[in-house]
């Protein structure tokens, strides 16, 4: 077996639009579990079961399938019940929802962590529970969880080659496209693996170096 640096270079402009694919879901992958997790958290807070079990149900059912079937079943079954989406937006979609149920769990434990004190003295002050939750306690909460948050981040980053199970091109996809064509599979994904790597690394370097300096 030998290295061909024609072939990496033949490969680059495809691996360029795979990486903005991959980087696109991340991002909007990112966007949507971080918000949809919030509101997990804050509606399993509610004094109501009515609220608290279905939604205890659905995130259940979700963290314990496999994403990949999620991804087939949004990309493929839903279309039969006249619901259609982009092969991107499902994937974007199916990041969203599935690592929403993890985040909903660190902003459940970061809530949980405010101290008891920060609730009192908001009573004492007589502020709106809105009030309460927007200006005391979440900020606080969410200072505790950036870590864990980014953490999940790099996960989703690791799980983006999923996407190309419903026909994504993101950097795998691209690889394994530009292989089937040119027969040369060495190269395109090397050049992905070294690509994660390169990513993935300093991101874990950059929470870690944020845990520290939340922790001061």
């Amino acid at each position: 077996m030998t290295w061909d640096w024609s072939a990496v270079g033949d490969f680059m402009p495809h691996f360029w639009d795979g990486l903005l694919v991959t980087l696109q879901a991340l991002v909007l992958g990112s966007l949507i579990s971080f918000a949809l997790g919030l509101v997990w958290a804050l509606l399993m807070r509610t004094p109501t079961r009515w609220v608290r079990w279905p939604v205890g149900v659905v995130t259940e059912f979700i963290r314990n399938t496999p994403l990949l079937v999620q991804l087939f079943f949004l990309f493929y079954v839903l279309p039969e019940w006249n619901i259609t989406f982009s092969a991107m937006t499902t994937g974007v979609v199916a990041i969203g929802l599935h690592y929403s149920t993890y985040t909903m769990q660190v902003y459940r434990a970061g809530i949980e962590g405010v101290p008891a004190g920060q609730w009192e003295a908001a009573t004492a002050l007589n502020l709106p529970l809105t009030r309460t939750w927007t200006a005391v306690i979440l900020p606080q909460a969410i200072r505790r969880v950036v870590p864990a948050l980014g953490n999940y981040v790099i996960s989703m980053l690791k799980d983006t080659p999923l996407l190309m199970a419903i026909t994504v091109l993101d950097m795998l996809g691209e690889a394994r496209l530009f292989s089937q064509q040119n027969f040369q599979f060495t190269e395109p994904l090397t050049v992905i693996g070294v690509a994660f790597i390169l990513i993935s690394y300093p991101a874990s370097l950059l929470m870690r170096a944020l845990e520290r300096r939340l922790v001061r």
